[in-house]
C-alpha cells in the first residue's frame, strides 16, 4: 500500500485509512462528511446500532466510507465498494471500527 505526506490517519481525531486500488486514503469523519452521510443513510445512531447488531449492509458501508473520503475527487465512488469487497469485511472493520467510536464518542 503506498501513502504520500498527506495520506496519514490522525487517530485521535477517528480518522483512518483505506485501501483504494493500491493507495491508501484517508477516512476523516468531518461534521459536512457525517451530515452528508446521514442525509443518505439516516440517522448515524441507528446506523451504529445496526453495525453493532451486525445489521450494517455493504452499500451502507461504502456510503459512509464515500463520505468519510477526505479527497473524494481522487476516486469514485464505485472504486470505493471495489475496494470493500476486496479487501472483506474483516479487513474493512478496522476503518470502521474508527470512524463509528468518532461518531459515538466524538474529539473529547
Amino acid at each position: 500500500m503506498s501513502r504520500d505526506a498527506d495520506d496519514r490517519a490522525n487517530p485521535l481525531r477517528g480518522e483512518a485509512l483505506l485501501e483504494i486500488g493500491g493507495t491508501a486514503h484517508v477516512l476523516r469523519p468531518s461534521f459536512t462528511a457525517l451530515v452528508a452521510a446521514e442525509e443518505e443513510l439516516g440517522p448515524l445512531f441507528a446506523l451504529v446500532e445496526r453495525a453493532g447488531a451486525g445489521g450494517l449492509r455493504l452499500s451502507e458501508l461504502a456510503a459512509l466510507f464515500w463520505h468519510c473520503l477526505d479527497r473524494r475527487s481522487a476516486v469514485t465512488r464505485e472504486a470505493v465498494g471495489d475496494a470493500v469487497l476486496a479487501q472483506g469485511l474483516a479487513a474493512c472493520a478496522v476503518p470502521l471500527r474508527t470512524l463509528l467510536g468518532q461518531i459515538l464518542k466524538g474529539s473529547g
